[in-house]
């Protein structure tokens, strides 16, 4: 089964340091030889928000980020493959340990059928 996990953290307005980038770029080369970790990219503090304005005509409004008033902001995502629930807890907490704080929300991918 194949999932996104979605991570979120506090805003730091910061790049990670070499150090974190060092270590969690270890956990990848691992995760990619050991099969859960299917491709993953850290993201950008920075951003843009679209949002559809309705009922007033469907007008688009963008805003620019960083969004300062955000309590988490998206940190990154990967894409894993497990092959229960507890596999991917188990996967998932490696990943955290590393992080070093945040969360993770994961949701099941809908993969089309082999045709």
């Amino acid at each position: 089964m194949k999932f996104i996990s979605i991570f979120k953290h506090e805003p730091t307005n910061r790049m990670p340091t070499q150090g974190e980038m060092d270590t969690m770029g270890a956990l990848i080369q691992t995760a990619m030889k050991e099969g859960w970790l299917l491709a993953t990219e850290g993201v950008s503090f920075k951003g843009l928000s679209l949002k559809v304005q309705k009922p007033e005509g469907g007008a688009i409004t963008v805003t620019d980020g960083p969004f300062a008033e955000a309590k988490e902001v998206l940190g990154g995502y990967a894409l894993l493959q497990a092959g229960s629930r507890e596999e991917l807890i188990t996967i998932t907490k490696r990943f955290l340990e590393v992080a070093g704080g945040g969360s993770c929300e994961i949701h099941q991918l809908y993969e089309m059928p082999a045709s």
